[in-house]
């Protein structure tokens, strides 16, 4: 898959504090990609890069194979965590008045706002002040500014802050139609579960310096570990003695899962060359296997682990 964005060994200082370390991406086309980190990681110094609010120290940045340059202003859609809406202006005006900035013709930047006016439902604004707004309602109005002018990349920082689980849901649809539409998405968030549900490529990046990227399954498949969540039926008065079996083994530990019958309930480490059948197997000899999943680690468990080995 061809890269929309490349960062190639940029680095960044303020002063004497390094904020990005000769990090390098590369946005796939027509992905939804997940840039993490802890705060204070570098993720906003190199999304300000991007946007060319700031200039790397050393490094380069293109976008559709050219190097980034003032025009691609009008080819980024940006939606920062800090909202940049005028407070004051009146939603319609500000609308229109920002999709000029971008390029668009004032009958285009009309045509395009009414039709996302009605898609989400939001007419009833258009005379009011930003202020008179709630945060979920001026996120919204945030978002349309973001995405009418149709530009090639995107970058969502902290989009669903603010939202209740409703709007959340719209607006995380919306992303993924964008994508569909063939726009490519940076996706900046510390809501794991938002990153497992939308992202097709990750990178994470910690202390100035990236420490992780690629596909996410394929991540997911590096990280995982020949573990599975088991449950054999068998009376609880046997459950101490097929454990204490079990455990000597293969490494056991509990496991948490919702389930209908007495069972005996535990996570199991087979050894990286063993087979899943072979444990499986062993399992028959206790009791019917009624559960038998493998671990596959989140998100999540993938950020804590990386950013822990690091430290």
């Amino acid at each position: 898959m061809n890269a929309l964005l490349t960062v190639d060994t940029v680095s960044k200082n303020f002063g004497n504090f390094t904020a990005l370390n000769g990090v390098s991406v590369a946005v796939p086309e027509g992905s939804i990609f997940g840039l993490l980190g802890p705060n204070g990681a570098g993720k906003t110094t190199l999304i300000r890069i991007i946007n060319q609010i700031t200039m790397p120290d050393t490094g380069t940045v293109t976008l559709d194979g050219e190097p980034l340059q003032p025009k691609h202003i009008a080819d980024i859609g940006y939606m920062p965590e800090e909202r940049g809406l005028y407070k004051s202006m009146k939603v319609g005006e500000q609308v229109l008045y920002l999709a000029q900035l971008k390029g668009l013709n004032k009958a285009e930047a009309k045509k395009r706002a009414k039709y996302w006016f009605d898609k989400l439902d939001i007419g009833a604004w258009w005379g009011k002040k930003i202020q008179e707004l709630s945060k979920g309602q001026a996120q919204k109005i945030q978002f349309v500014v973001t995405v009418m002018h149709h530009p090639k990349l995107l970058i969502f920082d902290e989009p669903f802050s603010g939202f209740d689980p409703i709007n959340a849901n719209l607006i995380k649809d919306e992303i993924l139609q964008l994508r569909e539409e063939g726009a490519t998405v940076i996706f900046s968030t510390h809501r794991m579960e938002s990153v497992e549900e939308l992202c097709d490529h990750i990178a994470l990046i910690h202390k100035s310096n990236k420490i992780l990227d690629g596909e996410i399954n394929t991540i997911k498949r590096a990280y995982k570990n020949n573990t599975f969540d088991v449950g054999v039926l068998m009376e609880p008065s046997a459950f101490a003695k097929a454990e204490t079996a079990l455990s000597q083994q293969f490494s056991c530990s509990p496991a948490s899962f919702k389930s209908l019958n007495d069972e005996l309930k535990l996570r199991i480490k087979i050894a990286d060359d063993a087979a899943p059948n072979e444990l499986l197997s062993h399992l028959q000899q206790y009791g019917q296997v009624n559960h038998f999943t493998e671990v596959i680690p989140s998100v999540n468990d993938i950020f804590i682990q990386t950013v822990n080995q690091s430290i």
